[in-house]
């Protein structure tokens, strides 16, 4: 248990590593930066100095910091299950971006090492965080939507599709981008399991590109009969768009319409809302809410709300779209909780 602010160092100063620095720096009062990590030359020092953080250009400085209670790894997907790893020997607690690990051994192996070292480990699906997909949830643990029954689950990022669909991994619209679906899905059917996949996806905006997939939609089937749909676009003009909706034997509850607030101008041209152009605006509020999360969980000594049995359940998901894609077919969810 850790009394005072919780100490935090950032692996990490891309473009979702930004945001959480400023989130941690000035939105977190449980939490303080000390310091920001990054291979590139003067990138750290970019981030830190002006929120009151010292610079570093190694991992290994920040995981032997006495100064450092907990990191914070926002470095590239495929680093994620061993700078976890690493983090959990050096007796460090863990926040780490989604996915856990690129395949389903990494993230066992990840929430395993933080287990032996008893230290928190949470993952950041921030929609948990957000008030509507709160509030919604609440709704559905005092039943009352009665039995859940169909469930569905957006995300669509702005623009026209990648600038350059080459650099662009394979499966990333599963492991990347539905990944915030398939827990939201899990999260919102709760106490229910993932039993297989449907998946169909293409690329769109670069028709015939051999790896590109740009938009998708997949059919889940749960064990408690639910079925749950989730869809992700590489390509929406008109902003970032998240949204759910699930129905139940007693009533439905939706949420998000992805405008950046309630106000609607109205005038000749219609009605009017303006929207978000990137998930760190639309979702603001929800990664502040995760990264307090973390930092009074580390405070309470207490497992965060969100798990490595939560990233794995998610990933199980994205998994198995792989599985069904290459297959042509429906592919079981590996169950591993």
């Amino acid at each position: 248990m850790i009394p005072t602010s919780v100490r935090i160092g950032l692996i990490g100063a891309g473009r979702i590593g930004t945001s959480h620095a400023n989130v941690i720096a000035r939105r977190v009062p449980e939490a303080t930066l000390v310091a920001v990590a990054d291979p590139r030359p003067g990138v750290a020092a970019d981030l830190a100095e002006p929120l009151g953080a010292r610079a570093e250009t190694s991992v290994e400085a920040v995981l032997a910091a006495d100064d450092v209670d907990a990191v914070v790894i926002a470095a590239s997907s495929v680093a994620h299950a061993d700078l976890i790893v690493a983090a959990a020997a050096a007796g460090k607690h863990v926040f780490s971006e989604k996915p856990a690990g690129m395949t389903l051994d990494e993230i066992d192996g990840a929430r395993r090492a933080t287990a032996d070292a008893g230290v928190a480990f949470q993952v950041g699906f921030n929609r948990r965080f957000a008030r509507e997909f709160v509030e919604a949830h609440d709704a559905i643990v005092a039943g009352r939507l009665g039995t859940v029954r169909q469930l569905r689950s957006l995300t669509r990022d702005p623009g026209r599709g990648p600038s350059d669909p080459d650099v662009v991994p394979p499966w990333t619209i599963f492991t990347q981008t539905l990944i915030h679906d398939f827990d939201t899905l899990n999260w919102l059917n709760p106490g229910a399991q993932a039993v297989d996949v449907v998946a169909t996806a293409g690329s769109l905006t670069a028709p015939g590109h051999p790896t590109l997939l740009d938009h998708a939609t997949v059919v889940i089937r749960y064990d408690n009969g639910a079925i749950a749909t989730a869809e992700a676009s590489f390509a929406a003009t008109y902003g970032y768009d998240v949204r759910g909706e699930v129905l139940g034997s007693e009533g439905m509850v939706t949420m998000g319409d992805g405008a950046q607030s309630s106000l609607r101008l109205h005038n000749a041209d219609g009605r009017l809302a303006a929207t978000s152009h990137s998930d760190t605006d639309l979702l603001i509020d929800a990664y502040t809410g995760e990264l307090a999360e973390f930092a009074q969980a580390v405070r309470d000594g207490r497992a965060p709300a969100v798990t490595g049995d939560d990233a794995f359940g998610a990933f199980a998901i994205a998994q198995a779209c792989i599985d069904s894609m290459t297959s042509g077919a429906r592919a079981s969810v590996a169950q591993g909780v």
